[in-house]
């Protein structure tokens, strides 16, 4: 791995074994993208901002909705990645927060496998992946997830949709988009969803900006 992403990741303020555990995983990704096409960026340098920085950057607002003085003594905080594919931001987000349970969903069983292989190799005991549809998942976990998250994956509204039957009452949806999104949150139903932040993330070193939509589930 090289020296930037090394620096990087200690600019980050992650732990020893937290920089090891994300350069693990970058390596096998690209190792893995040779063969079976898992991600469109197969350069080092850009793969550390594009995708682990870009997922490593939302963790903290997760936390500002998610660890309230009022889940304290409750369940682990049950976390759903929807569309998954290369394990983001999924991988990098469990690698940071081993006290809560992620759930990465994922149709393409060649996808899937690969984040078999990283759960195993990292042993990530608080993940499972889950190789599916994710119609069929609400069909098995009604209601069940706190916070829904997804990256690049597809409109907001249907994410919406597809996420409405996974969430417990008033559960989240932290979805990652571009800055161009406003023509995505107008076409979501106000009856369903508040929209409670829309958070400007901007990447260390990158002239690419992104935005981290924060909705909310009105049952």
């Amino acid at each position: 791995m090289s020296l930037e992403v090394d620096e990087g990741l200690k600019a980050a303020g992650l732990s020893p074994d937290e920089a090891a555990a994300m350069q693990y995983f970058l390596a096998e990704l690209l190792r893995w993208n040779r063969v079976h096409n898992l991600t469109a960026i197969d350069e080092t340098e850009a793969a550390f901002h594009l995708h682990l920085i870009d997922s490593i950057v939302v963790l903290p607002i997760l936390q500002r909705y998610l660890q309230t003085p009022l889940r304290v003594n409750e369940t682990p905080i049950q976390i759903a990645d929807l569309g998954s594919g290369g394990g983001l931001p999924g991988i990098p987000l469990a690698i940071l927060q081993p006290t809560w349970f992620f759930s990465l969903i994922e149709a393409s069983k060649k996808k899937a496998a690969f984040l078999q292989h990283v759960r195993g190799g990292l042993g990530l005991s608080h993940l499972q992946v889950m190789a599916s549809r994710v119609e069929n998942v609400a069909n098995t976990h009604r209601a069940f997830f706190d916070a829904i998250t997804a990256r690049a994956f597809t409109r907001l509204h249907k994410l919406l949709d597809l996420s409405a039957p996974l969430l417990k009452s008033s559960g989240f949806v932290f979805a990652m988009k571009s800055q161009q999104s406003e023509e995505e949150i107008s076409e979501v139903s106000s009856k369903d969803w508040t929209l409670l932040e829309e958070c400007e993330l901007s990447l260390p070193g990158q002239a690419l900006d992104r935005r981290l939509l924060v909705f909310q589930y009105q049952q």
